[in-house]
């Protein structure tokens, strides 16, 4: 034990102890060092790729910051101030938008707005009338979120407030407005209206029973049947005999063939059925031809395979034809001028001059339902007895007040404006006409005010209208046209127009030709409304369940409708599909007196649909939602298609005319004039006509081209400013961060070069600043000193000085660096790329004002369009090249025809030259 403390006592004495035995390596080997390698490599890999995923990750998020600005500088380079109190936040723009508004319209919604319109009559001018404007200036205000003043504006037009509501559009309006226009047209209203048959003593034998029978089967046409007597309206009042004479469609090629049998029409009493051609040109007809009067009805031939012969019953207890339902309407002579008769060419006032109409009729007529047109086709059927007719039709004319109510989003382009409009009278209650298009668009108005709350605002500037008084010859519309014609010829770029939205299971579509191709890809953008997997233009083709247990149907009637639908629909030249506009609704005025591209749309009913009881108090709300559009989904699809429609029109930076495929058509157009005039044996010779359509179309390719460019070189320059943009507030955010780390202090700068383009061109953006040495706190701060920091600072002066010349004396806050030209050099040359996307859309915009003329087309002046016109003997339908078509088929007159081309080619040339970048 003691050897054993002697031991340990004496190590741990020793000065230097023994160190431990070093352990031996092997030396590196060649497996060693590729581990090592390794190692190192996937070391370095996953910091390269997470640098990498870092890198990605920061890009694309730029790039979405990039593209959720895009729509806010869009609007920025047109003169838009950014919204103050939105900070960064997306602004939604071009798809974003459409997603935003597409999800708005709904089923409910619409069905509830056709109730609020289509439960009560509204004639035009008649209280029940003024409740629905009213209604639609409250839906204006609610959604678009505008004040309502007290009293309601409703203005007289004519008067300051009036116009100024209008021209102040164009003038800096800055938040949405509405108000109620007040137009004083010429119209009737009914008296007393008697049919009989009178014996040979003049003593009445039958009596026809005028009103519709109904019950509360359905609940609104049976409260109301009486509430709108069966009339025409604007037809003449009298009192006349004669004998019966009937003129089948009333068509003009139907009096020729009775005057070529020798038939004498002089002091007859006409009967036509409806179809074919618009209701006043039937009445023109007889009274050209002699007739005292004449009588219009509904046949049950004209209702396809809906019939009570193939096994329906009528309605209300099944979809055909009530016999004693009645069509009433207009019996204006809409192909010489449509508006209030008494002020051709110049607005209706309170005060107005007015002149005797020369587009209504002279004579007196009446519509009549099936059940009295029976009796009264007896008379003259074979081994009838030809009794004399007696007809009276008391009406009270005199001026009555009209309401047109006008809703405005004001955009960021002042002076460029699209408007939407629907009428909103009825003949009765128009479940139908029109209210399933004031659902439509009661939807659309839903959908705007949704994406101004999101911070929208338009690029162009949006009127909405709901017109009045269409209903007796679109007078509400073409009155505000006459009214404001220079200042729409001068501002509106295009007019997007709804009549009726659902009337039947067929979707038609017709525009100018110049928005054709736009047309078609709005339609193939929305779903069908009954069949997944299609589109709404699918239903371009779609027709209606109801073929009968016979499947009988009248052969003529099926050639007179299609021969509607060519009429009406036009189907262009080529397979495109898109019609061409006639007449019959709100776009007249706009399209073939100002030369505004235009178009409409809707559901339309076919032959195997259920019958629509056209301006029958049995185009009823019960009607609609049982038989028309069960589920409303067909009103909600119209709703988004006329959205879509308006968004692309007001949003696109270049409008989206398509002029080389107008110039195309009129090609087309020019074919079947060379063919009518082959068949009338007139030798005239089209070759120059020709050749300036030619060069038309070469000019509009040019301009294609320009169009392609200019929308280019603003996108990427827009795409260049922001990114820098961003790509400097990073930078300079995370240098803040930096200086925070070291206790430095890092004050947030409000804006940079780059930031000042988006002020309007001409005008830098004014806000007041501190004095050069002086904190925005208040505080002062030292001065730069030295040779640099005084350049520094005289550079910083000229920049501030040069800014408040250019501002007209305002200050304006620069931020100006060592390249103090830069803010300039940058706007001018943004205004440069702006102002070629403004010349494009200025001649792009023009292009359908280039086929009026201001002497108009022979014998009907008021219409000035020389490339389409309502058909003279058509109403509704289209012809094409109007001036040289009717030159042949109704002059016969070579020389006619040569100075018509002549005109025509005038025209044509003045355009390609005007076109041309």
């Amino acid at each position: 034990m003691a050897s054993e403390k002697l031991s340990m006592s004496f190590y741990d004495k020793q000065p230097h102890p023994i160190p431990a035995p070093v352990v031996a390596t092997a030396p590196p080997t060649a497996r060693g060092n590729r581990a090592v390698f390794w190692r190192k490599l996937v070391v370095t890999s996953l910091a390269a790729l997470s640098l990498l995923y870092y890198v990605g990750c920061w890009f694309c998020a730029l790039r979405q910051r990039i593209d959720a600005q895009e729509g806010r500088w869009i609007a920025q380079a047109f003169g838009a101030h950014p919204p103050r109190n939105l900070g960064y936040r997306r602004i939604p723009f071009g798809k974003a938008a459409e997603e935003i508004f597409l999800a708005v319209p709904n089923p409910a919604s619409a069905i509830a707005a056709s109730r609020q319109y289509a439960t009560t009559p509204h004639l035009a001018g008649s209280p029940g009338d003024y409740r629905t404007a009213t209604d639609f200036l409250a839906l204006l205000q609610t959604e678009l979120s505008i004040e309502a003043p007290t009293p309601l504006p409703v203005f007289s037009a004519g008067t300051a407030e009036s116009r100024n509501a209008t021209l102040s559009i164009s003038e800096g309006l800055n938040g949405p407005t509405a108000w109620i226009d007040t137009y004083y047209p010429v119209m009737n209203t009914p008296l007393d209206r008697r049919v009989e048959i009178l014996d040979e003593d003049g003593e009445v034998v039958w009596s026809a029973d005028l009103e519709e029978q109904a019950d509360e089967t359905d609940p609104e046409a049976g409260k109301y049947k009486d509430a709108v007597p069966t009339f025409h309206g604007l037809s003449r009042g009298g009192e006349v005999q004669g004998k019966l004479v009937y003129a089948h469609y009333g068509r003009k090629q139907d009096y020729d063939a009775l005057v070529e049998q020798g038939v004498d029409l002089n002091g007859s009493v006409v009967i036509t059925r409806y179809g074919g051609i618009f209701r006043g040109l039937k009445v023109k007809g007889a009274q050209d031809l002699g007739a005292v009067a004449c009588l219009i009805y509904s046949d049950p031939r004209d209702d396809g395979t809906v019939t009570e012969e193939n096994g329906y019953e009528p309605y209300p207890m099944g979809p055909a034809r009530n016999p004693t339902s009645v069509q009433r309407g207009s019996t204006q002579f809409l192909s010489i001028y449509p508006g209030d008769p008494t002020t051709p060419g110049y607005p209706s006032y309170e005060n107005s001059t007015r002149s005797e109409g020369s587009n209504i009729p002279s004579i007196p007529s009446l519509p009549i339902s099936w059940a009295n047109a029976k009796v009264l086709l007896e008379e003259i059927a074979d081994g009838g007895k030809d009794r004399t007719i007696s007809l009276v039709n008391h009406v009270d004319d005199r001026v009555i007040p009209i309401w047109n109510t006008m809703g405005v989003i004001p955009g960021h382009i002042k002076d460029e404006v699209v408007v939407v409009g629907n009428h909103r009278d009825a003949w009765v209650m128009g479940a139908t006409d029109p209210s399933s298009g004031t659902a439509s668009i009661h939807e659309v108005v839903r959908g705007l005010g949704a994406l101004l709350k999101e911070g929208w605002t338009p690029l162009r500037t949006i009127v909405i209208a709901s017109w009045d008084a269409e209903e007796y010859g679109l007078i509400g519309s073409t009155e505000w046209g006459e009214d404001f014609a220079d200042w729409i010829d001068e501002h509106v770029v295009a007019y997007v127009n709804l009549d009726s939205s659902v009337g039947g299971s067929r979707f038609y579509s017709s525009s100018s030709p110049s928005l054709a191709h736009f047309m078609r890809g709005a339609a193939e953008s929305i779903a069908h409304p009954t069949k997944p997997g299609l589109t709404l233009w699918d239903a371009t083709q779609d027709r209606g369940p109801l073929y009968g247990t016979h499947g009988r149907v009248d052969e003529e009637a099926v050639r007179v409708y299609e021969e509607e639908q060519a009429q009406l629909a036009a189907a262009a030249a080529d397979e495109l599909g898109v019609g061409v506009l006639g007449s019959g609704s709100d776009y007249t005025v706009f399209l073939q007196r100002i030369g505004v591209a235009s178009t409409n749309n809707g559901f339309t009913s076919t032959l195997s649909d259920p019958v629509y009881h056209y301006h029958s108090v049995f185009d009823s709300q019960r009607w609609q939602e049982l038989y028309a559009d069960p589920g409303f989904l067909r009103h909600v699809a119209i709703a988004k298609f006329l959205g879509l429609q308006t968004l692309r029109l007001v949003d696109s930076i270049i409008l989206p005319f398509n002029t080389t495929h107008y110039a195309v058509q009129l090609g087309a157009y020019l074919d079947h004039v060379e063919q009518i005039a082959l068949a009338a044996s007139l030798d005239v010779d089209f070759s120059d006509l020709r050749e300036s359509i030619d060069s038309l179309y070469a000019a509009s390719q040019s301009l294609d081209e320009e169009k392609f460019k200019a929308e280019h070189e603003i996108k990427r320059f827009i795409r260049r400013i922001v990114r820098r943009r961003l790509i400097k507030r990073h930078l300079r955010r995370a240098w803040c961060t930096i200086k925070k780390v070291f206790g430095k202090p890092c004050a947030e700068r409000r804006l940079n070069a780059v930031e000042g383009v988006h002020h309007q061109l001409d005008e830098p953006r004014s806000n007041h600043v501190a004095p050069p040495f002086q904190k925005r706190d208040g505080r002062a701060f030292k001065p730069r000193v030295g040779l640099w920091g005084g350049k520094m600072w005289e550079r910083e002066q000229h920049a501030r000085e040069h800014a408040h010349e250019r501002s007209g004396g305002c200050q304006v806050q620069w931020r100006a660096r060592a390249r103090p030209n830069f803010d300039d050099k940058l706007r001018e040359r943004f205004r440069q790329v702006v102002k070629r996307v403004r010349t494009v859309n200025k001649k792009l915009g023009s292009f359908e004002r280039g086929f009026i003329h201001p002497d108009g087309i022979k014998d009907r002046e008021w219409y000035r369009h020389l490339g389409v016109a309502p058909g003279k003997w058509l109403g509704y339908g289209a012809t094409t090249l109007p001036g040289l078509t009717e030159a042949i088929t109704f002059e016969a007159n070579a020389t006619l025809v040569r100075y018509e081309a002549e005109r025509l080619q005038e025209l044509i040339d003045r355009l390609a030259e005007e076109i041309l970048p």
